[in-house]
């Protein structure tokens, strides 16, 4: 059962890796959303990015009443997708590098927390070290903002 307790905030959580061209739009998409919810005086939103999911990010799920996590797709359509995220237990060398599904699936395991969740996949297009973001990257990642902006203002 998902419940959303209206005190709790949403969390926007991006992650990738800046130094690799397109994989870091999910971090800079929470990057700019944090400047955006600021400048606007929005209140109930909560920002964090990393280079991966781990288990520890499960508690941070469990204290929102919503989640959004953010990432560049090296698949899929352009200029991105937004879809709804279940729970699922993944059998995993390390708790490092989870899926989104899998961080899911601890906050419920430990913390009996079930907030709902989505995916946005921003539509990346080349993953070499130390290159800039590519220029369509670029357009799909003000693509996703503008929709990301827009659903937040519906859910506060």
């Amino acid at each position: 059962m998902d419940i959303e307790i209206p005190s709790l905030p949403i969390l926007i959580y991006g992650y990738g890796n800046p130094g690799r061209q397109d994989d870091g739009l999910g971090v800079a998409l929470v990057e700019e959303l944090e400047t955006w919810a600021k400048a606007e005086g929005l209140s109930g939103l909560v920002f964090d990015s990393n280079y991966q999911l781990n288990a520890e990010d499960a508690l941070a799920v469990a204290e929102s009443r919503a989640v959004v996590f953010i990432d560049a797709a090296k698949e899929g359509a352009a200029p991105f997708e937004f879809r709804r995220l279940e729970p699922r237990a993944e059998i995993a060398f390390s708790t490092h590098a989870m899926s989104p599904e899998s961080v899911l699936a601890v906050a419920a395991e430990l913390y009996g927390a079930r907030p709902p969740a989505w995916l946005l996949a921003i539509r990346g297009c080349a993953w070499e070290p130390n290159e800039a973001p590519t220029p369509a990257a670029l357009a799909h990642l003000v693509a996703a903002g503008n929709f990301l902006r827009e659903w937040l203002r519906e859910r506060r």
